[in-house]
């Protein structure tokens, strides 16, 4: 049985949820700018919160004022939610948090940076993705309390992923955890962007994993 099943069972079993969730997720599409025609929500299983935090030292893309004005496209299967605009900057604080729907956890998360432009496209600065199956694991072990702050699981970067550092899922309460991450850029000179995941139960459904 893949490992994921029971966050459909979870899904399934709460038929309230979903009449919920459809509000939330139109409300939540109006606040992105997103559309709501791409979500199944026969599929969802949840949705995850991903808080775009900074940038560091990204490439510069101006090449009169010697910096940038990023942006950051968050996406996964059909979604796409981006960042604010900060101007002059290649150091930004987004400190955005964007909602993604998630149907499928194989999907890997992706990212992509921008450089705004007015007269001609926008400059593609770099990007990256990650992959949530490690933390959803987590969040199925049916830990009880922990003391805030401890590390459930740490990922060491390879090359197999992204990652720039140790990337540390940390229970923050109530069983809750979050998974801090710092992603090196592909395919730019330079660049990293640091972000945090975090799960989104719906009305009071169990953890994923809980029965």
């Amino acid at each position: 049985m893949p490992w994921w099943e029971p966050l459909v069972r979870i899904s399934k079993a709460f038929s309230v949820a979903n009449r919920f969730s459809r509000g939330l997720l139109r409300r939540m599409a109006k606040k992105n700018e997103d559309k709501m025609d791409h979500v199944d929500m026969g599929k969802l299983i949840g949705l995850l919160k991903v808080r775009v935090r900074r940038g560091v030292n990204l490439a510069v893309r101006d090449a009169v004022s010697e910096t940038s004005d990023p942006y950051v496209v968050v996406s996964v299967g059909s979604q796409k939610l981006k960042t604010r605009v900060i101007h002059n900057d290649c150091n930004p604080y987004w400190n955005d948090e964007l909602t993604l729907t998630i149907s499928d956890p194989s999907l890997p998360i992706k990212l992509t940076v921008y450089d705004k432009d007015t007269l001609t496209d926008d400059d593609k600065m770099g990007r990256a993705e990650f992959d949530i199956r490690p933390y959803l694991e987590c969040l199925q072990m049916g830990l009880g309390k922990l003391p805030i702050g401890t590390a459930v699981k740490k990922i060491q970067p390879d090359k197999s992923n992204h990652l720039a550092d140790e990337s540390k899922v940390i229970w923050i309460g109530d069983g809750k955890m979050v998974q801090d991450m710092v992603l090196k850029l592909q395919d730019v000179e330079r660049g990293l962007i640091q972000i945090q995941i975090e799960w989104v139960d719906m009305l009071n459904e169990p953890k994923p994993g809980e029965t």
